[in-house]
């Protein structure tokens, strides 16, 4: 393992940092505003105020992750890298699910489009997206792919595609932590005790693949052997506490009588079907 690629951020940072934070903040406005807009519409059931501080909670980390100092050391330190990936890609997507902002969207939005939106949460391709196989697939499955190919060296080498990489990070893991626990109605999900199996597996594979990095085994990353190691720790713990966090909020929500049925969703009730709090 060589010594990581440098990427000059040069006179890109500033303009890049301040994008950012412009778009987190509009971000916050936007789930805001629909949460005022969602208590004048329905006065006896509100919106919990816990959801909101979960949003801003899940747009906090994002900042820390996305924002100096982290982000340009992440750039040429594979710590720095492993803690952006677990910022974005594990701690901040199960904040910002638990904020329930689908069920938020459906509230807030009129009657019509509200409707449109249920409908292609039924659509065959998000109901196999948001079922777990899928999600776990696509979150802890492609770092393999990631890491123990030269995928990583080559995201690493370009800005555009650093920046898809976090894109990808926090697609996925707000897809996986919105299959396993989320608030929000999933006409897919399966019960509990399987969302459990899959959570387990993805416990046991995302220690897999941090032992494996740690050891070198078929790791495929320009960077020097102590950062690597490290890096791994970092993935190895703040994974599982992260993975711990995402279990207790799947227990917390365990209402075996609760399911979610098409009519309920489209139904005018169950366009803010039903109340998270």
């Amino acid at each position: 393992m060589g010594p990581m690629h440098q990427q000059g951020e040069g006179g890109g940072a500033l303009p890049g940092a301040v994008l950012t934070g412009l778009l987190l903040f509009v971000a916050a406005v936007c789930y805001l505003l629909a949460a005022r807009r969602a208590r004048c519409r329905n006065a006896v059931q509100g919106w919990s105020g816990w959801r909101s501080a979960s949003f801003l909670t899940g747009l906090a980390l994002l900042a820390v992750a996305l924002l100096p100092p982290l982000a340009p050391a992440a750039h040429s330190d594979f710590r720095g890298h492993m803690a952006q990936h677990m910022l974005i890609g594990m701690y901040a997507p199960l904040a910002l699910v638990l904020a329930a902002p689908i069920t938020l969207l459906l509230r807030a939005l009129p009657h019509d489009h509200a409707r449109r939106v249920a409908v292609l949460l039924h659509s065959p391709p998000a109901r196999l997206l948001a079922h777990p196989a899928a999600a776990l697939t696509l979150s802890t499955g492609t770092l393999g792919v990631l890491y123990f190919t030269p995928l990583y060296n080559a995201v690493m080498a370009h800005p555009a595609g650093h920046w898809l990489l976090h894109a990808h990070f926090l697609a996925s893991g707000c897809l996986f932590a919105y299959a396993i626990a989320g608030p929000d109605p999933a006409p897919s999900r399966p019960g509990v005790r399987s969302r459990l199996v899959y959570l387990g597996i993805a416990i046991a594979a995302h220690a897999l693949i941090a032992q494996a990095m740690y050891g070198g085994f078929f790791l495929d990353v320009h960077a020097p052997i102590d950062q690597v190691q490290q890096g791994a720790e970092i993935m190895y713990y703040g994974g599982d506490i992260a993975e711990l966090l995402l279990a207790a909020a799947l227990v917390a929500s365990w209402r075996p009588e609760r399911r979610t049925s098409t009519t309920s969703w489209r139904g005018r009730s169950g366009i803010g079907a039903p109340t998270p709090h």
